[in-house]
C-alpha cells in the first residue's frame, strides 16, 4: 500500500490491580473506534494487557507464553475489527523468564513479530523484567517493513539506526514514559525519526501508576522529524497517516544513511 493509516491509543493509566480482561474489554473498544476510523494498525502504550510498574510478584504471576490467553484474546479483536494491532504484554519465556514484550498481530489474527525490550529502564524494569537479547528482524505488513522498540530502548540512537540500516520503514514504540521526561517524546522520539529517514510511531499512557505519572505526548513523526501527529496530555486516540511518496522524497533530500563512515565509529 501507497499509504497506511495509524491509530495511536493513549489510555489513561488505571490501577495496578485492573483486571486483564477489564484492560481487554478497553482494547476491544478502541479498536472498534479506530477499524471505524478506516485505521489499519493501532498501537498500545508499554506492558499494555496488565499495566507497567505492577510489581515483580505481580507481573510474574500474570506472564503468558506465546499463544497464551491475552495474545488469543488480542487475535481475535483484531479479526473481529479488522485491524492489527501492537500489544504490550509480560511474556514468559522458555525458561521461566519474564519479558517486557511487545506482539503485533494483523487484522487476521496472525501474529507477525514479538520484540523483548532490550535496554531495561532502572530498577523498575529490573526487578521485573529479563532483558532481551536481540533486536527484532523487520517485518512485512501492507507492504510496509515495520521495527518494534520498547520505551528506553528508543534513547539509544543505536537501535533505530540498526532498524533503518536493516530496512525498516517504521519503528513501533510502545512505552510508559512518566515526568519529567517529556523530552524523549518532544525531542528524541523526533531526532530519531529524522536521523534514520523513518516513521515512528510512539505510543504513552496519560494519568498516573504509582508512583509515576505519565507524560502523554504520544506522537507519529515523519521522516523529517515533524510532527504528523500529537496527543496532549489526556486519554485519546490518535490518527496519522504514513506516506510511500513522502518517505522516500525525505530520504532522497537527506540521505544520511548514505553518508555513514562506519569504518570512523568502529572504535
Amino acid at each position: 500500500m501507497t499509504s497506511l493509516k495509524l491509530c495511536l491509543w493513549q489510555p489513561q493509566a488505571k490501577d495496578i490491580t485492573a483486571a486483564i480482561s477489564d484492560r481487554l474489554a478497553d482494547l476491544n473498544d478502541a479498536a472498534q473506534a479506530a477499524s471505524s476510523s478506516q485505521a489499519q494498525l493501532i498501537i498500545t502504550p508499554e506492558m499494555y494487557a496488565t499495566g507497567y510498574n505492577i510489581g515483580a510478584t505481580r507481573v510474574a504471576e500474570l506472564a503468558e507464553p506465546l499463544g497464551g490467553p491475552i495474545l488469543n484474546r488480542t487475535a481475535d479483536i483484531a479479526k473481529s475489527h479488522g485491524i492489527a494491532i501492537l500489544i504490550g504484554f509480560p511474556e514468559l519465556g522458555e525458561s521461566g523468564q519474564v519479558y517486557n514484550s511487545a506482539a503485533f498481530i494483523d487484522e487476521q489474527g496472525q501474529l507477525l513479530n514479538v520484540y523483548r525490550k532490550t535496554h531495561l529502564y532502572g530498577e523498575v524494569d529490573r526487578t521485573q523484567f529479563s532483558a532481551g537479547d536481540s533486536l527484532c528482524t523487520p517485518f512485512e505488513f501492507q507492504g510496509w517493513r515495520f521495527a518494534s522498540a520498547i520505551c528506553y530502548d528508543i534513547e539509544f540512537p543505536e537501535v533505530a539506526r540498526h532498524y533503518a540500516q536493516a530496512g525498516a520503514d517504521v519503528l513501533l514504540v510502545p512505552t510508559a514514559n512518566m515526568a519529567p521526561f517529556d523530552s524523549v517524546a518532544t525531542r528524541l522520539v523526533p531526532a530519531r525519526a529524522e536521523e534514520n529517514g523513518l516513521y515512528v510511531a510512539y505510543a504513552n499512557y496519560c494519568g498516573s501508576e504509582a508512583p509515576f505519572n505519565y507524560c502523554g505526548l504520544s506522537c507519529l513523526c515523519a521522516p523529517d522529524g515533524e510532527d504528523i501527529v500529537r496527543a496532549g496530555r489526556n486519554a485519546e486516540l490518535i490518527y496519522g497517516e504514513i506516506s510511500r511518496q513522502n518517505l522516500q522524497a525525505t530520504r532522497q533530500l537527506s540521505p544520511y544513511l548514505q553518508g555513514i563512515r562506519p569504518n570512523l565509529y568502529a572504535n
